[in-house]
């Protein structure tokens, strides 16, 4: 199976794709793990990377393409792979596209996970960090004992930079402005397959994977 998960902020991307890589037994490719493994494996595209990231710039396509080719080439993902992260655009999915058909390969399914803009907003703006453990809580969903301070060493919570609303929004739009046209690209492939990123967990993990098999075998 050769999937791509693609997805707004605030989707459970991660999540999903971590039970979903564990239930089809192929790996989890995303990119921010691509970038920290060669940035501290110290490889030729993670110095190109880090000159970017350490300037706060945008990592060029044609170095994270590199660093996807590498990966995907690797003997863990000959017989499939989840992708989180990439592509971002339809430059990406055209490379991406020519990748696997180098490798003698190509995609299975591209599953979008779906959620209203307002509830992403509401799952992210209501997250509140600890500065001491790093343990992640919810205003609604999952509160502390006390309000404002962790349970664990009765530090102050504080609000991260990007779970801010109006970061949040922006965020939403850059991904908007990217992915509309990435999701009607694979749609146009035939690989397309969309489901509602809401409720429980596991729920939604349910429909994932029956939306998966249905794209694979149709």
């Amino acid at each position: 199976m050769r999937a791509v998960l693609v997805g707004p902020p605030g989707a459970g991307k991660g999540t999903q794709a971590q039970i979903l890589a564990t239930e089809l037994s192929i790996p989890k490719v995303s990119t921010g793990d691509i970038f920290r493994a060669n940035v501290s494996g110290g490889t030729e595209l993670g110095k190109k990377a880090k000159e970017y990231m350490d300037r706060g710039d945008l990592v060029p396509d044609e170095v994270t393409n590199a660093m996807v080719k590498d990966r995907l080439a690797q003997d863990d993902a000959a017989e499939g792979f989840l992708l989180d992260g990439f592509p971002r655009n339809v430059p990406q999915a055209e490379t991406l596209k020519t990748m696997l058909a180098d490798l003698d390969s190509k995609l299975d399914v591209v599953l979008e996970l779906r959620v209203d803009e307002e509830e992403v907003v509401n799952r992210l703006s209501g997250r509140r960090s600890c500065p001491e453990c790093g343990r992640v809580y919810h205003v609604e969903y999952d509160a502390p004992q006390t309000a404002g301070r962790c349970d664990d060493d009765n530090a102050e919570l504080y609000q991260r930079e990007d779970d801010r609303e109006e970061t949040i929004r922006h965020r939403l739009k850059v991904y908007r402005d990217q992915t509309a046209p990435l999701v009607e690209f694979y749609e146009n492939e035939g690989l397309l397959a969309t489901i509602a990123a809401t409720g429980p967990v596991g729920e939604v993990s349910e429909r994932a994977m029956a939306a998966i098999r249905e794209k694979a075998s149709s």
